[in-house]
């Protein structure tokens, strides 16, 4: 069955694109076919939107990861202050990070950590917002829409949505965040979700022969529509999709697939968490700009010990995993590592042996994309409740990744009120590290 589909794609509740890269099963090609993502990307380039190849990886640790127990464990502090889990020495004279995270410490020259991140949203959803757009939104605790784009969102807009070379998306989602979208930048610069429907859409599930047949039919209804076309706009969207069809058939789609991936290499990034971010590197290395993988489960009101030597262990693995391999290929100065939540966790252990939401200070920690690694950025007060130093952002930290990627900071996009915006008003990169 051959479907022609006009007009927009179906979106789901956050306002994401069902179109997901593909529409290989039966071979629709629809209203945002491969070949129109590909002409996208070639009129980008053609406007002067052209950026470095580098990438973005950003682990979301969502529900609000203690800054104690992670990057900041403040032994000086008083007892009901300080980390419940100790602190364990990096190889950086002088730093220690919290008591799960022995193999990160290892890694810990090859990576930096914020210590002064500060915001003024303790909400779930209007954290979230704020660190992953730069902007406060305070309804977005009741239930209303994200109202900025979010970064992978603009690289999408800025590069094209598909890599011209591999067909690879360029904004891929490992695990659904709120804010993670494109809002008024329009749905064809969501995310890519590749679980579920939107993997199987990737997949060839028909033989080249059947393949060719449909091409032909491809072929001759455009023949049609070029009659019918006096100014000659069909002869320029040849070549799109001529590639498109080669990308179909390339073994570009393999990225997803942990099968092509080395057995040794899967077992050092472990389970879980590790797979979520050896895919997210196998991705970047097939040329996408920007990968969110969300590890949740940080909202840690009570027992806070248990809980990190739960969640800890895992990320200690994965993320040293990480940083070591990108290093090892030769890839971690083309990738960035963003780690982070939507806010930190009261300085003061509660009665449940927990700490509750708290935006006046949280951590982030940074590795390669060519940042100076290596080093501890600012510093919190006496009992780790604010930044002793000037505070960090979310417009610093959007500031920061523009950099990275090349992006001109003055960027503007029109809103939904047809109002040409910026995307970075006040934010400026992260004077240490760039």
């Amino acid at each position: 069955m051959l479907d022609l589909v006009f007009g927009r794609s179906r979106t789901n509740c956050e306002g994401t694109s069902r179109r997901d890269f593909l529409r290989i099963g039966g071979l629709g090609l629809s209203s945002v076919s491969l070949g129109t993502l590909l002409q996208q990307k070639s009129l980008a380039a053609e406007q002067g939107q052209r950026t470095s190849d580098k990438s973005v990886i950003w682990l979301w640790l969502s529900g609000g990861p203690t800054h104690v127990e992670t990057f900041d464990p403040k032994m000086t502090a008083p007892a009901e202050y300080r980390s419940v889990t100790g602190e364990v020495q990096t190889n950086l004279p002088g730093v220690t990070l919290g008591g799960n995270f022995q193999k990160m410490a290892q890694v810990a020259d090859r990576m930096a950590f914020v210590r002064s991140f500060a915001h003024t949203n303790s909400g779930h959803s209007g954290g979230t917002h704020y660190v992953m757009t730069g902007y406060d939104h305070r309804l977005a605790d009741n239930g209303a829409n994200p109202n900025r784009p979010f970064l992978g969102s603009i690289v999408s807009r800025i590069r094209g949505t598909n890599h011209p070379n591999t067909g690879i998306p360029t904004y891929v989602r490992l695990g659904g965040i709120y804010a993670d979208g494109p809002a008024f930048l329009g749905t064809a610069f969501g995310p890519f979700d590749p679980a579920g429907e939107a993997r199987r859409n990737m997949s060839l599930t028909v033989d080249q022969n059947r393949l060719s047949n449909r091409r032909s039919m491809l072929d001759g209804i455009d023949t049609v529509r070029r009659d019918i076309d006096r100014k000659g706009l069909m002869e320029g969207l040849d070549s799109f999709e001529e590639q498109a069809f080669n990308l179909i058939l390339s073994r570009s789609q393999q990225a997803f697939d942990m099968k092509f991936e080395d057995p040794r290499v899967v077992d050092r990034y472990g389970r879980g968490l590790g797979e979520q971010l050896l895919l997210a590197r196998r991705l970047c290395e097939a040329g996408c700009g920007f990968v969110t993988v969300n590890y949740g489960g940080w909202d840690m009101h009570g027992n806070i010990k248990q809980e990190m030597d739960r969640r800890g262990p895992e990320v200690d693995t994965a993320v040293s995993a990480l940083v070591e391999d990108l290093d090892q290929r030769g890839m971690l100065e083309n990738v960035l590592l963003v780690i982070s939540g939507e806010f930190g966790r009261t300085p003061k252990i509660n009665g449940s042996g927990g700490r509750d939401h708290w935006a006046p200070l949280s951590t982030l920690a940074f590795a390669g994309g060519g940042l100076k690694m290596g080093q501890v950025v600012g510093e919190s007060a006496e009992k780790v409740d604010v930044p002793k130093t000037t505070p960090i952002t979310p417009q610093d930290l959007m500031a920061t990744v523009f950099d990275v990627l090349g992006f001109d900071k003055r960027i503007q996009f029109t809103n939904q009120s047809g109002r040409p915006t910026y995307m970075i008003e006040t934010g400026r990169p992260i004077e240490e590290l760039v």
